[in-house]
């Protein structure tokens, strides 16, 4: 199909509700799909090791080559989608995403299972980029924030159901999980027939595209923007994902299940709070949101080493899950909005390049901390990254001296 959009929706009032918009419906849905690579699957690792015979250790690799590919093709991905439209990318990504991951569920052999878990990730790819593309395509000031928001708090919704059902499903076998992708393939549909997305300007020659576009995406907003990306994700996968559920263990002798309902706390905190994320823009610009979230992120790890039991753990992380909310969808809004149309999918690749730069980097950085300066130090360093941020966020992407427009 053509690719089109309504003129209302790029700033004119639109004619319904932004809630009950098709358009919407399908990027939540890309989004949901795209979380079935990892946030199902992660609960029976443990069953997979012990069915195929291998190592905990070697078991990462099943996510390892699942993001692999999205490092190297995600920009490449981005050019396409500029230079010949996105559903001529999404549609194609999704149904290999889908019948490459469903696929998972009928290996038998570690090999095998690795092997379609790339091919997965290939399909995976361009997902998590291209439907916050099509957000900025579709929705420009007040409504991009909300759209944006409304978004993260999918993502943060499937964040904290997808391992329950996941683990329910592995009781019928470690392999069951795994055909969940396979729902990718009615998104594709979706895709295909249900939405509207922008006219791509032409196929240019690709120097002068590639010159303007690495002009735009030079300025210090922009620039400011993506390392904010990347900072945020260095925190989230360092300290919080990984070394929260270390520090409850070690310090409260906290179970699984413990740990994973404090966790949850900030799963639901960021849906909350990206859900009315278009009530706060009437009354913060965006960039001091971004300001805020990283004050917040800064103020839920200082305090995190002196609390006195698991349960107080719950307050910090609920903190943490509001400065997400807060922070994220703020910062695609911007960039996608700083984005031009026949630039935007390579922009917002180059996000998707930092944020997976941020998820590579952060348990690192945070290891290494936790080497020098034990636990306490882990979350100092996260404060301090935080901290650093607050300071130069009005240099790095502006103040932001009053809210966009609807």
């Amino acid at each position: 199909m053509s690719e089109s959009h309504t003129a209302g929706s790029r700033g004119s009032p639109p004619s319904r509700p932004l809630l009950r918009d098709p358009n919407l419906h399908v990027v939540f849905a890309i989004t949901l799909a795209a979380m079935l690579g990892v946030s199902s699957v992660a609960p029976v690792f443990p069953d997979v090791a012990r069915a195929l015979d291998v190592t905990p250790e070697a078991v990462g690799l099943l996510i390892t080559v699942f993001t692999l590919p999205g490092i190297v093709l995600t920009p490449v991905l981005g050019i396409f989608a500029d230079r010949y439209g996105r559903k001529q990318v999404l549609v194609p990504a999704l149904v290999l995403f889908a019948v490459a991951g469903s696929a998972c569920s009928l290996a038998r052999s570690f090999e095998v299972l690795l092997a379609l878990r790339f091919l997965q990730g290939v399909g995976a790819a361009s997902l998590g980029s291209l439907n916050v593309t099509v957000l900025g395509d579709l929705y420009r000031g007040r409504n991009l924030t909300r759209a944006m928001g409304y978004n993260a708090s999918v993502l943060s919704v499937g964040t904290a159901a997808y391992p329950a059902i996941g683990g329910a499903l592995a009781l019928l076998g470690w392999y069951v999980p795994f055909a969940l992708p396979i729902l990718g393939l009615g998104v594709a549909v979706a895709v295909l027939f249900r939405l509207e997305t922008v006219e791509v300007p032409g196929k240019t020659d690709l120097r002068p595209y590639l010159k303007e576009a690495l002009k735009g995406m030079g300025s210090r907003k922009v620039l400011g923007l993506l390392l904010a990306t990347t900072l945020t994700f260095v925190v989230l996968y360092g300290a919080y994902t990984t070394f929260i559920p270390l520090h409850l263990s070690a310090r409260f002798g906290s179970s699984a299940f413990g740990i994973g309902l404090i966790m949850t706390v900030g799963s639901l905190s960021t849906a909350l709070t990206a859900s009315n994320l278009g009530s706060l823009s009437r009354h913060l610009s965006q960039e001091r949101l971004i300001h805020l979230g990283f004050g917040l992120y800064a103020l839920s790890f200082v305090v995190i080493p002196w609390l006195p039991g698991h349960w107080w753990v719950a307050l910090p992380v609920a903190l943490f899950g509001m400065a997400q909310g807060l922070n994220y969808p703020c910062v695609l809004s911007l960039l996608a909005g700083l984005a031009p149309t026949e630039h935007r999918g390579i922009f917002m690749s180059a996000n998707g390049v930092a944020l997976w730069s941020g998820q590579t980097l952060g348990p690192l950085v945070m290891a290494g901390a936790h080497a020098l300066w034990g636990m306490e130090g882990v979350f100092l360093t996260a404060t301090g990254i935080c901290l650093a941020v607050v300071a130069f966020i009005p240099w790095m992407i502006g103040a932001g001296r009053k809210p966009p427009a609807a």
